[in-house]
């Protein structure tokens, strides 16, 4: 492959599996598979999802929701909260397929109950743990005030309940992780059992990749949502959502010099391809991507003691070990694992598949 920037592979040989993988635990568990698009944000990858039965998805912007319709999916939520600035698109929207939208106050219900023309449904964000956005559990009068807004409005139907535990995201260990998890799904027991006779249709709705990926308890759950199974990342790997073989993207940086002295490689790779996520590695480091060489059937496992270490608008710089350094030429080509395959994904803004096919992207 003649790469010459910063590119992103694809491993479609694994990108399957793992979408599989999830869509099977979905219907082990009975759980509708609505997958959060966010992730890949391509219409090539999403016909790989709808060819393992996926009808429903999730998605995180009124724009992504218009590019995928377009794409002849009929069913989609987003899983963002109600931006009234767009209810006009929101509402074309509505009248071309199966909408469903996040709601996290009364302002939003009522705007839409006065300008919407064609029906669509809302999910009512909960708040697990993680602080970002959504009505706390506990929050039974402004839950009420929701519902009590839209009445008996024939356009705009109550669906259920939303939450992602991205906390999760932030966990040590599978403990830490099973916790999260168990307390998200008590606090959604409760909420079922107080609106259930009300609104019998009603949903629980739940979506985050450590937890769908490592837990098996999903009792009182309706649908799953999680995203960026379908390439996992370095992040994923070290709270042991995934092995490190079952990342399916790595991002490959040309070589533009060395420093020997410091051990050092700089790349054509910087912040505005691989975000600034970070992970620690054992002794408190900040590592932004671990290193692979590239070769004919994707990429190796990690280089020993080789990482990037620092990040700025277009270079990334990796210390590594004489051996590695000795190896590497200026000129050539090395792979970097994201530490957040959804950012990487969103900067490159396209893939290159082993195969040398390019893919689409949002």
């Amino acid at each position: 492959m003649n790469i010459n920037r910063p590119t992103l592979l694809l491993n479609k040989e694994q990108v399957i599996p793992n979408i599989r993988k999830m869509a099977a635990k979905a219907t082990r568990h009975d759980l509708f598979f609505r997958p959060h698009f966010k992730t890949h944000q391509s219409r090539m990858i999403g016909e790989w999802f709808r060819e393992e039965g996926v009808t429903g998805i999730t998605v995180s912007s009124v724009a992504m929701a218009e590019y995928f319709q377009e794409a002849g999916w009929q069913d989609i939520t987003i899983a963002f909260p109600c931006n009234i600035r767009e209810y006009e698109k929101i509402d074309q929207l509505a009248g071309k397929c199966d909408l469903k939208i996040l709601v996290v106050n009364t302002e939003a219900v009522q705007f839409l109950k006065e300008k919407l023309k064609n029906r669509l449904f809302f999910l009512i964000e909960i708040d697990n743990g993680y602080h970002r956005t959504g009505l706390d559990t506990e929050d039974q009068v402004g839950i009420d005030k929701i519902l009590a807004v839209i009445g008996k409005c024939d356009l705009i139907k109550f669906k259920g309940f939303l939450t992602h535990a991205g906390n999760s995201y932030h966990a040590h260990d599978l403990e830490e992780i099973k916790n999260i998890h168990r307390n998200t799904l008590d606090q959604l027991h409760n909420l079922k059992a107080k609106y259930k006779g009300a609104f019998p249709d009603m949903i629980i709705s739940l979506g985050d990749t450590p937890c769908c990926s490592l837990l098996d308890d999903f009792d009182g759950v309706d649908e799953i949502r999680p995203g960026n199974f379908v390439f996992y990342d370095l992040m994923q790997e070290q709270i042991g959502s995934c092995r490190m073989e079952e990342i399916a993207v790595a991002l490959a940086c040309p070589v533009v010099a060395k420093n020997e002295n410091r051990l050092e490689i700089a790349v054509y790779g910087g912040a505005i391809h691989l975000s600034k996520e970070y992970i620690l590695d054992k002794a408190g480091s900040k590592q932004y991507g671990r290193i692979v060489q590239l070769n004919d059937n994707g990429w190796s496992a990690p280089v020993p003691k080789a990482s990037v270490i620092s990040l700025s608008q277009e270079h990334g710089i990796i210390k590594t070990e004489k051996e590695f350094f000795d190896q590497i030429l200026v000129g050539d080509v090395i792979g970097i694992l994201p530490v957040h395959s959804c950012l990487t994904a969103d900067a490159i803004g396209e893939y290159l598949t082993l195969e040398g096919e390019k893919i689409d992207h949002y």
